[in-house]
């Protein structure tokens, strides 16, 4: 599995992994089931602590992502309809909160960007 981490990358380790992960399992790359590689292995892998991608595989759980089995492993877990609408509606409003600022870095109004992305769904 391929993961690329970036030390100039403005996020945490551990958010790498997460959102490269999420991708993976929301794209259908990774199905229900799938095992992940071993928290040792993949902290190994990536040349990384074993803290960090253990706090990715947690954060993971923790979103509904994955499931743990105690002895066996980490696995993708079962696709959550709600759970992925969820997460795409996070992406979306931080894609939009990224297109106001750099709007707003432009000498942009709102009304002017509102009416950008009207042209853009009424082109669509």
């Amino acid at each position: 599995m391929e993961i690329i981490i970036s030390n100039s990358a403005g996020a945490p380790i551990y958010e790498q992994i997460c959102s490269q992960l999420k991708s993976k399992i929301m794209s259908g790359e990774l199905s229900e089931g799938d095992a992940l590689p071993s928290i040792r292995l993949l902290a190994k892998e990536l040349r990384i602590s074993v803290i960090t991608t253990k706090r990715a595989y947690e954060e993971l759980e923790r979103e509904g992502f994955i499931v743990t089995v105690p002895g066996k492993g980490s696995f993708v877990a079962g696709k959550d309809l709600e759970l992925i609408r969820e997460e795409r509606l996070r992406q979306i409003e931080g894609l939009l909160g990224e297109a106001r600022g750099l709007a707003a870095q432009c000498g942009l109004t709102d009304a002017e960007l509102m009416e950008m992305l009207r042209l853009i769904i009424e082109g669509d």
